[in-house]
Parts: structure tokens; sequence; C-alpha cells
């Protein structure tokens, strides 16, 4: 019995492209009614579902007559706005079958590094799950380039649960759940059933992509796991070919693999920056500086500061790397790159003499800081 699962209140549910496709050749409506049943008897039991739906790409490809899934990027942008379509017709016409509504939204990674555009999702979203309506979310594929090159939907799906300050997220997918060695190649592979998500050897485990459909791999979902915990959501990656799944794995029946938060939730301001995806930069610090940052929980200063790279302004989303290369954490900076770069390694009382003002004695005060 997986408690966890059972006391869930608001889940996302992230469907892959490889189950709601019949092997690529367009959506499968007896699969997206299936999901809707299920989502359905979630929702009479008091359950908030929010559905990151793959497949847009794989039904414009179907429409178009495509057989093989397309690598330029402007082919994969008309794909993915052709097949929406009749991605949302179908999600929308299921659902009306059990009496509920549907909204379509469309975000982008940007849309969520935004601190305002941030908050006018989360409120619409929450809005949505309180009317009783069942968002249905994708990534805006069609317009942004870099989105479609390097984004996954498992990413988003996390994004998306620590923005709505879900209690789990479920990723179904083709494999039963994250092995300990690639299943396919490994007949003696183990099925990890409970793990704590954020775990290293997690990540070791994770193979590469296992579909010409879909553009996600193992390695995906647990790195979205480990990105979900931190606003405290339990993550579960299970089979989507078995019977009645999400009315059971809510139940807390022991279904896949389950990642399990362990550390207190990130409070809201900081989890933002935690899921800021693409920072304006990169502050790299000596060891003191990281056990000040780390362990002691304290603000950036200038002088713990050893190398600056990219091309930020004051108030940007940068990443704070120890003397390793790994990122530690991020945070917004007080000082743009110019003037960063001029006063590393020097104490507070000299940023004055050299930039001429100062403007906060810290590179980046602790309170705009998360610690990853």
């Amino acid at each position: 019995m997986r408690s966890e699962l059972a006391a869930c209140r608001r889940v996302v549910v992230k469907i892959g492209s490889s189950l709601l496709t019949n092997a690529g050749a367009g959506l499968d409506r007896d699969a997206v009614a299936d999901w809707a049943g299920q989502i359905a008897a979630l929702r009479a039991r008091g359950v908030e579902v929010l559905v990151v739906s793959s497949g847009a790409i794989a039904e414009g490809m179907k429409r178009l007559a495509w057989t093989k899934r397309p690598r330029a990027v402007n082919q994969l942008q008309a794909a993915a706005a052709v097949g929406q379509m009749g991605l949302v017709q179908m999600w929308e016409s299921c659902f009306a079958e059990r009496g509920l509504h549907t909204a379509q939204v469309l975000l982008t990674h940007e849309d969520l590094g935004d601190r305002r555009r941030y908050l006018n999702a989360r409120t619409t979203l929450k809005t949505l799950v309180s009317l009783g309506v069942v968002p249905v979310i994708n990534e805006n594929d069609t317009v942004v380039v870099d989105e479609i090159r390097f984004g996954d939907n498992d990413t988003l799906a996390s994004l998306v649960t620590n923005l709505i300050e879900a209690d789990a997220l479920a990723i179904l997918t083709d494999q039963k759940g994250l092995f300990s060695t690639d299943p396919r190649k490994d007949p003696s592979a183990r099925l990890v059933e409970r793990a704590t998500a954020g775990d290293s050897a997690l990540e070791a485990m994770a193979g590469g992509a296992g579909s010409e459909i879909g553009s996600g791999g193992m390695i995906t979902k647990v790195l979205a796991a480990r990105r979900a915990a931190r606003s405290g959501a339990h993550t579960v990656i299970a089979w989507g070919r078995e019977p009645d799944l999400l009315t059971r794995l809510f139940s807390g029946e022991s279904i896949g693999s389950l990642l399990v938060a362990d550390t207190p939730p990130v409070a809201a301001r900081k989890q933002w920056l935690a899921d800021h995806l693409k920072p304006a930069g990169h502050i790299t610090l000596d060891a003191g500086a990281v056990k000040a940052l780390v362990a002691d929980r304290k603000s950036l200063l200038a002088i713990g500061a050893t190398a600056v790279a990219g091309d930020f302004e004051r108030g940007e989303v940068v990443s704070v790397h120890g003397p390793d290369g790994r990122e530690i954490a991020r945070g917004l900076v007080n000082y743009g790159a110019a003037e960063t770069a001029r006063i590393l390694r020097k104490p507070t009382a000299e940023i004055e003499p050299i930039l001429g003002y100062l403007a906060e004695p810290e590179l980046i005060h602790r309170d705009n800081l998360v610690v990853l």
C-alpha cells in the first residue's frame, strides 16, 4: 500500500506519445477515452487532475502523411501546429462524454521563467481545477524554436507540478518503470519499486530515448522526479497500458516505480528560482563561498566569486557553480555581468570605490537564492 499516493488530492498526469498513438499512426481514440474515463473517476473521488499530453507532433505526422519524425525544426513546428487541432478535439470530446469540461493551456519554459507570467499561469491553472475543469497542457511547440529542439513534456510536467503545488506527478510511459539497467538489453534488470527522488544513483540507471515518436527517455523522467520533489511532490513512473492504472495508483496500489520526495518543500519564490531552466549566466565560487551558501545558508559575497560567464543584467537569474563546475544554487544577482567581473574576489568595502556606487552589499542575497 502506497499511502503517499492514496492521500493525494491534486495530481499531474503526463501521458507519453507512445501511449496516445497507434505506433505513430495518429491518435488512438480508444486510449484517450480510457484515460478520460479514469480521470473522471478520480475527479468523482475529489482528486483534482491536470493532464500534460503529448501526441501533437505524432497526430500532425499522420495528417501530413509523414512516416518518420522529421529533424528540421520548421517541419516539427508544422506537424505540431497541425496535430494540436486533433489532439485538443479528441480530449475535449472524450471528456465531454463524461460530463467534464476541459481547457487547453499552452506553455513555454519562458512563460515560467518570468515571475509575473509564472504567477499568472499558476492562478489560471488553480482557478480551472477549482471549477472542476481538467486542463490539458502542452508545450507551445509551434512558436518556440529551442523548446521544440531540446524540450520534453517530462520536464514540462514537473514544472507544472511545482507551479500548482500538486501532491504527485504520474509519468505514464511504455516502460514498466525505472529499472536497475536497461531491460531491453539486460534480462536480469530489476524494477526499482521505491527510491528517493534526487538520488544520483537513479540517473546512472536511466537510459536514452526509447521510441521514434517521443523525444524523451528514462533520464528525463528521473530528472523530472528530482525537480518535482523540490515542491514536495512524489513521482510515479508506470506502464500506461496497465488496466485502470490511474484509479489503482491513487488508491495506493503498488505499480511501477515510486520516487519519493523526502525533503521539505522549497518556499514558493525560491521554487520559481529553482525551476528557472535557462539562467542568464553563471558565477563560479571558491570552496569557502560554497560552504557559506550550502552549509551556513549565507548570502553570496563578491569576495567568494572567482569567475563569471554570460551577459546578464542586475535582477536576472544566474546559476552558481562550485570550483568543480557543478551547479549548486540559483539566484537573482544584484550586479550585471560586467560589474560582477570587476568586483570578483573583492571585499564589500571595495565595491563602491571600484564601481562608483554600491547597489547592494551582497552579490546575491540569501532571500533571493535557492540551493539546489
